[in-house]
């Protein structure tokens, strides 16, 4: 079996998006996958750290932070 994990990463107008707007990426995503002969099977969370940077010096220097990302999975037999 074959799988495929493509980045999920919505994008709303604060004006006027709502959660339909993502729905309605998040759908676009799955029938063009299905479309290439994919099949969806779900859409996960992944936790990443990043690792602090110490700058030049101490100057610039950034805290190391933890982000989450969506992943659309797909497979295919």
């Amino acid at each position: 079996m074959e799988y495929k994990v493509v980045p999920f990463v919505a994008s709303i107008d604060s004006k006027k998006g709502n959660s339909t707007h993502v729905a309605e990426q998040l759908e676009g995503i799955i029938k063009h996958y299905t479309n290439l002969g994919w099949n969806y099977l779900r859409l996960e969370s992944v936790s990443t750290f990043i690792q602090p940077n110490s700058g030049c010096f101490g100057l610039g220097a950034t805290p190391g932070y933890t982000t989450t990302r969506q992943m659309v999975v797909f497979s295919k037999k």
